[in-house]
C-alpha cells in the first residue's frame, strides 16, 4: 500500500487550528522528537506541525527512494507537499541544521507557502572553498564519510558527542547517539553524503521572506563564521548569537532557543 503524504513523513498536528502554522524541521540523525521542548511553546498560539524526514524517526521507509533523495531537493518537496496537504499558508519554517537548507529550497520550490524561516545552526556548505570558510577541508570530510562507511554504530558513538557538545551533560550525548544509531545506516550513508556535500550558497541572496539565523556557541559542524556568512548573504535576516553550546540548542538550551524565536516572530 502507498502512504499517504502525511502518513509518510510521521505527520503530527498540534495547537490552534486557524493560528498561523510553524512547522519544525530536524537535522540528520535526528527525527521529530528533538523539538519536544521547543514545540509545546508555540501550540498555545500557533498550528504546530512535526514530520520525520523519509528515512528518519517513524517516517515509512518504504518510501526512500535513492535517486529522489539524492539531493536536499527530496527533501524539500516533501516539506512542501506536507504544507500543501494540510493547506498552510504563511508558514514559519524551523529548520535545524541541514533542514535549514531544506527549508530554503522549499520555499524556493513554493514561496507562496512560507511566510517566515527560522535557521538554527545552517551551513550553507561544509566543505571550505577558497575565502569562504565552512569548517570542514575536502580530507576532513573525506575521513568522516568513509568512517561512516567502514562503521555506522562506531560513528555515532563517536560523533554524536562531539556534534551536541556540553560534556558536562552526556545524557544529552546519549540522546544523539541513539538516535543516530537508530537510523537505517544505508540511509545514514547516503544522507550524510548529500548533506556534508551539498552547497546552497547560491540560494541565499534570493530569499525575501524574514529570515532568523540562530547561532550557536561552540558549534564544530556550523561554526559562526558560517552562521555570519549566512545571514550577510540574506538581505534583511536576523542573527542572534545564542549562548547555548554545541549544535543542538532545542534539546541543550531549549528556553534560550524558544525565547529567540519568539522575539523574532513578535519583533
Amino acid at each position: 500500500m502507498v502512504a499517504t503524504v502525511l502518513e509518510r513523513n510521521c505527520v503530527r498536528v498540534t495547537g490552534v487550528a486557524d493560528a498561523r502554522p510553524v512547522v519544525f524541521v530536524h537535522g540528520f540523525g535526528c527525527d521529530q522528537e528533538m523539538w519536544r521542548f521547543v514545540a509545546p511553546d508555540f501550540e498555545v498560539d500557533h498550528r504546530v506541525v512535526l514530520l520525520d524526514l523519509v528515512g528518519s524517526g517513524n517516517s515509512d521507509l518504504h518510501a526512500y527512494d535513492p535517486d529522489k533523495y539524492s539531493s536536499l531537493q527530496g527533501y524539500a518537496t516533501d516539506v512542501v507537499e506536507v504544507c500543501r496537504e494540510l493547506g498552510l499558508t504563511d508558514v514559519v519554517l524551523v529548520g535545524h541544521s541541514v533542514s535549514a537548507m531544506i527549508g530554503v529550497l522549499a520555499w524556493k520550490q513554493a514561496p507562496e507557502l512560507f511566510g517566515a524561516l527560522v535557521m538554527v545552526g545552517p551551513n550553507p556548505r561544509y566543505i571550505d572553498d577558497g575565502d569562504y570558510v565552512g569548517g570542514f577541508s575536502r580530507t576532513d570530510i573525506a575521513g568522516l564519510l568513509d568512517a561512516l562507511d567502514a562503521n555506522h554504530l562506531g560513528w555515532s558513538t563517536q560523533m554524536a558527542p562531539v556534534i551536541m557538545g556540553n560534556p558536562d551533560h552526556p545524557e544529552l550525548a546519549a540522546e544523539l547517539t541513539n538516535s543516530f544509531c537508530r537510523t537505517d545506516p544505508d540511509i545514514a550513508r547516503q544522507f550524510a553524503r548529500v548533506t556534508f556535500l551539498s552547497d546552497n550558497r547560491a540560494d541565499l541572496p534570493d530569499i525575501t521572506v524574514p529570515v532568523l539565523v540562530l547561532q550557536c556557541s561552540e558549534d564544530v559542524i556550523a561554526p559562526e563564521v558560517v552562521g555570519r556568512y549566512v545571514h550577510e548573504s540574506i538581505p534583511g535576516s536576523a542573527f542572534t548569537q545564542l549562548a547555548a553550546r554545541g549544535h543542538v540548542p532545542h534539546l541543550s538550551a531549549p528556553e534560550e532557543t524558544t525565547a529567540a524565536i519568539r522575539a523574532f516572530l513578535t519583533g
